[in-house]
């Protein structure tokens, strides 16, 4: 769970200081840079897979193979790039956990922070497939218990902030030191004497988080399998819509394939725990995605996993008032998408899902359904922490109006491109992200994000807010329903 990322020089992320909740909605015109945040998210979680800088950099959107420079990665002030890009995330990580062999780990410490600061260089090593990137900065270190209750601004009971954040070490787990000239990587073992092992920065292709193994630094290990965690939804009707055979994998992919399996493999596992009684605990879990896709769609009653042996297909199917059962894929576009999100809460996975723009193929009455599932998938930080709640977080981006007037007002950030002044006098455009003042992320002075403005508000609360003579033929612009919206809008209090 991230809950501060710090980023700069990062496409238009040029000084960006965010607290995060367990769910987050940024909203913001097209091209504003809410999606920038999610390259950034879905790159340090390629590089912690172990993907080379460049790899992962071609992952970011922009970015890919037929862009002739990955210096568009960085930021523009004003003619010039930025020099480098640096990451600095805090975040909790579970106590306990698996390693890349499937061993059992146990953390020294679950309160983290990460940075990683990477540079261009105009030599590219062809042999070694750099494409410009070098990694300058890689630091792992502990945040010290002590300061958790103000590291952590968002709303959370002492006793869920206890459970979460255990363990204590005074020294990094990596840091970086420079040594004539040179940067220099050190990885210090964890919990055990001896001395660091040490690789000059400009060698590596990977980062050391990467590459981190239980024996030599379990914590690090967890921190990597947490970012492995982190996940960009891009749910494709077309990957939703497929059945999946029996050899497919068990766990939703990012464009929402495998559904069936995955649901089938939730019913099965609940019917383990149940024992004997194999029908009571599949049903159980199907009765729970169903009864959450009734919120949706009145007309459900059934949802279930047909196994067809012969061919070796499993098939998503709903049932509808007459009792008879249709396969999922005739379900709308937006449908699928809620049924993908509801199987994705069932499973009770941790970890940073990211989702943009919940609403499409939603219709606009169905969107508070859609806002209530995704902040049901998160972490309750005011509940004790277990198996049924889930160290689990969500982060959505949105332009739509709709989206906005359901959220919470504590979740809302709004993101917009402000002109700057670079050092060499031209200007360029940085995103910034406001909050809405009164909420918990305007708590400390030291770093009290802009408030966003009434008119910025009323753009998404008021749909009357276009200037008369941009006004036509449209319905909104009928003299009933304008007489009737402006009545309804005039008392939007100053934000």
């Amino acid at each position: 769970m991230i809950t501060r990322l710090r980023i700069s020089g990062f496409k238009s992320l040029v000084e960006v200081d965010l607290r995060l909740g367990p769910f987050t909605c940024i909203a913001g015109a097209n091209g504003s840079g809410k999606s920038n945040l999610f390259d950034a998210i879905h790159l340090l979680s390629a590089l912690a897979a172990g993907d080379t800088l460049l790899d992962a950099a071609r992952k970011v959107r922009d970015a890919g193979e037929r862009s002739p420079d990955i210096r568009s990665l960085f930021s523009h002030h004003g003619a010039d790039y930025a020099e480098r890009i640096t990451f600095t995330v805090d975040l909790i990580i579970p106590y306990e956990g698996v390693d890349r062999m499937g061993l059992p780990v146990t953390a020294t410490t679950t309160f983290v922070r990460y940075h990683l600061a990477l540079g261009y260089h105009e030599e590219v090593d062809g042999a070694l497939n750099r494409g410009g990137l070098i990694l300058l900065e890689e630091d792992l270190r502990y945040i010290p218990k002590s300061s958790a209750a103000k590291e952590l601004r968002y709303p959370h009971s002492k006793e869920w902030r206890n459970a979460v954040i255990t363990g204590e070490r005074r020294s990094p787990f990596i840091s970086t030191e420079m040594n004539e000239g040179q940067h220099w990587i050190k990885v210090h073992q964890d919990g055990q004497q001896g001395r660091a092992r040490k690789v000059p920065a400009e060698n590596l292709l990977r980062t050391i988080l990467s590459e981190s193994f239980a024996l030599e630094s379990p914590t690090a290990a967890l921190v990597r399998h947490e970012m492995l965690a982190w996940r960009l939804l891009q749910l494709e009707p077309t990957a939703m819509r497929r059945a999946s055979n029996f050899d497919d994998p068990k766990f939703l992919g990012s464009d929402g394939s495998h559904l069936p399996a995955t649901l089938y493999r939730l019913a099965k596992q609940s019917a383990e725990r149940v024992g004997g009684a194999a029908e009571v605990g599949e049903g159980q879990i199907y009765s729970q995605i169903a009864n959450r896709l009734a919120q949706l769609l009145e007309d459900v009653r059934e949802v279930r996993v047909e196994r067809d042996d012969k061919r070796e297909l499993l098939t998503l199917e709903v049932a509808g008032k007459d009792g008879a059962f249709h396969a999922a894929r005739s379900l709308s576009d937006g449908t699928l998408r809620f049924l993908a999100l509801s199987v994705l809460e069932a499973g009770g996975d941790e970890g940073v899902i990211c989702l943009e723009e919940p609403e499409n193929g939603i219709h606009p009455l169905r969107i508070e359904p859609m806002i209530e599932l995704l902040t049901d998938i998160t972490v309750d930080a005011e509940q004790p922490a277990d198996k049924d709640n889930p160290l689990r977080q969500v982060i959505i981006n949105t332009h739509a109006p709709s989206v906005v007037q359901q959220i919470g007002a504590e979740a809302l950030l709004l993101a917009e491109l402000q002109p700057q002044i670079g050092t060499d006098g031209q200007s360029f455009s940085a995103t910034i992200f406001r909050a809405l003042s009164g909420t918990w992320r305007t708590k400390y002075i030291e770093d009290v994000p802009p408030a966003i403005t009434r008119s910025q508000l009323l753009a998404y609360l008021n749909p009357l807010a276009v200037p008369p003579e941009e006004q036509g033929g449209r319905v909104i612009d009928r003299p009933e329903m304008r007489e009737q919206l402006l009545l309804d809008f005039a008392e939007v209090p100053e934000a």
